[in-house]
């Protein structure tokens, strides 16, 4: 049997992913990626573009996914994930996290699937067919936890970087490590159970005062032009009770001010927290100092942006790189699972070719 690759304990390795569903925004960012880009530095990082998970929930309209694996990829690489620190891959091109899902599949108990607290939640807030919604009732929305899983687990990761909302996530993959390893004993484990690494995750407000979410079309992209991010600002909304010009404000209730508290210094939310208790600024003003503050934290991310943008091809380049060395990695935990299972290996002729 093929031995497990071990990380050392200097060099733990952590894995993630994110669903292609367009141009990321300032809550992605704020949510995962700036965190990912400093996990780089210290840990063996795998991260991955999720387009079969995109598939759970648009499956009916697959026009856009390389379209949108395009403009994830940028802005990864425009925020600063370094495929020579990172390997960065497309999930569909390592076959080997659907063949784990599979044999997951038959070994996990359905109630597992039914508890995940998001399986309900998508399904009230996106579900409702009657309202417009989607049709949720398939096997690959049910089944994807499952095919997450497989996705951390198919890489024996030590770690995953998590807010407290996807713990639950984390919790099931640690169950079928666990049964998996129960079912099919060796020593040491095949599967590993990661711990779920939580990462300072702010909820960023979008621009309605909602979670920052495409699904209420309220965001701010990474790659928006300055003009763009000035004039969405000035529509967001802030604290209702401050109607008038002269009326002071509260800015422990104000939505822009939670975005003051991220991207501005400390000197100007001082000046805003003052001025607007004062009423010494009106809200256009304030917003106007939040939109310097967001503008000067994107530029370097969106000047990184243009220039993969001008090399497409490169950047195609470096997922199918990334993905050819996350397959080898997923292959070498394959020939494990498959060991244990007492299945028979995949021969391969000398071109390389299953036979």
């Amino acid at each position: 049997m093929t031995k497990p690759m071990q990380s050392t304990p200097q060099q733990k390795r952590v894995l993630s992913g994110m669903r292609p569903t367009g141009k990321l925004h300032l809550g992605n960012y704020m949510g995962a990626l700036y965190n990912w880009v400093r996990l780089q530095r210290d840990y063996e990082c795998y991260f991955f573009i999720a387009d079969w998970h995109a598939l759970t929930t648009d499956y009916a309209d697959t026009s856009c996914v390389k379209k949108n694996i395009l403009d994830v990829a940028l802005d990864w690489l425009g925020a600063g994930l370094e495929p020579e620190r990172s390997t960065l891959f497309v999930q569909s091109w390592v076959p080997q996290h659907a063949e784990l899902h599979l044999l997951f599949s038959m070994i996990t108990p359905l109630g597992w699937l039914e508890r995940v607290p998001s399986y309900k939640e998508q399904q009230q807030q996106i579900g409702d067919v009657a309202a417009g919604g989607k049709d949720l009732s398939t096997y690959g929305f049910l089944g994807y936890p499952l095919l997450q899983s497989a996705d951390i687990l198919i890489y024996q990761a030590d770690m995953v970087p998590v807010g407290q909302d996807q713990v639950a996530h984390v919790e099931l993959t640690r169950e079928v490590a666990r049964r998996f390893n129960n079912f099919y004993p060796a020593e040491p484990l095949i599967l590993p159970e990661p711990q779920a690494l939580l990462t300072p995750a702010p909820k960023l407000p979008g621009t309605d005062g909602r979670k920052m979410s495409k699904s209420y079309g309220n965001t701010i992209e990474l790659a928006a032009p300055e003009p763009v991010i000035r004039q969405k600002l000035k529509t967001m909304v802030t604290d209702p009770a401050r109607i008038r010009r002269s009326d002071p404000g509260n800015p422990d209730i104000c939505p822009v001010f939670d975005l003051h508290k991220i991207f501005s210094s400390s000197e100007t939310q001082q000046k805003v927290r003052e001025g607007c208790t004062t009423a010494a600024i009106g809200c256009i003003e304030c917003k106007g100092w939040l939109a310097d503050g967001i503008v000067a934290e994107l530029a370097p991310i969106q000047e990184r942006r243009r220039a993969f943008e001008n090399s497409p091809d490169h950047v195609w380049e470096i997922l199918r790189e990334g993905s050819a060395k996350a397959r080898t990695r997923a292959d070498q935990t394959m020939q494990q699972v498959r060991d244990a299972m007492h299945l028979p290996q995949i021969e391969t002729s000398p071109a390389g070719a299953a036979l």
